[in-house]
């Protein structure tokens, strides 16, 4: 978590971010996301340029893999696949919620678990599939552009632009949390929450305990950074 270039005083990035252009809005996407957004937040709270609306963790990997999945499980074109995918950004805490899918395909409940299951751990099946050789990088950029391009184009003016994202949050018993968010001129426009969920997709409170820990670790990271 630390940065080998030459950056302001605390030898961390987001630093150089708070201090030379405390109004950018920040997407963070290096690993581990659960713990960088909080260190983002932490850092610019410090150099008192915080603005929760301004801080996104890039989650749309989870989402892409999601509509993807979906997709070549009912035989459907994935641009045409929205699965929203709440929660963090590592393993259990990924909380896909396919009662919310469009478009309404039949999924019984075991292909659900299955997908579900393959969703929380893609990223590891492609590092197996590499044999440890390397990760995901061509959709991990395309899913960072993904965003970006969502984000640019809302703060173009265009309206209804929607994209998951981890950021800073009262939708859950949790800090931070990846949510549907409308995008607008300022960042978030307005945080469309977690909506009703089936008893599958309960599991949400399985993932705050691992995500709460996450989120300490990150903060405790720049509380004792030099």
């Amino acid at each position: 978590m630390t940065c080998s270039a030459p950056v302001p005083q605390c030898g961390h990035p987001d630093c150089a971010c708070a201090q030379h252009c405390p109004e950018a809005r920040i997407c963070v996407i290096s690993n581990p996301v659960n713990s960088t957004i909080p260190m983002a937040t932490e850092v610019f709270k410090k150099h008192g340029a915080y603005d929760p609306n301004k801080i996104f963790g890039v989650t749309t990997l989870d989402i892409v893999r999601a509509n993807t999945f979906i997709a070549e499980l009912k035989g459907l074109d994935p641009a045409r696949v929205n699965v929203p995918v709440t929660g963090g950004h590592a393993g259990k805490t990924i909380v896909p919620l396919m009662s919310q899918r469009t478009p309404k395909v039949d999924l019984p409940q075991d292909p659900l678990t299955a997908v579900a299951g393959r969703i929380q751990e893609a990223g590891m099946e492609v590092v197996k599939a590499k044999a440890a050789a390397g990760s995901a990088p061509l959709s991990m950029a395309y899913a960072g552009a993904r965003f970006v391009f969502s984000l640019v184009d809302a703060m173009n003016g265009k309206e209804g632009v929607g994209e998951c994202s981890f950021v800073k949050s009262r939708e859950a018993d949790c800090a931070y949390f990846s949510t549907p968010l409308l995008l607008g001129k300022k960042g978030i426009e307005k945080n469309l929450g977690i909506g009703k969920i089936s008893p599958f997709e309960e599991m949400i409170a399985e993932a705050i305990a691992e995500l709460k820990a996450s989120i300490e670790k990150g903060e405790e990271f720049v509380k004792n950074m030099k």
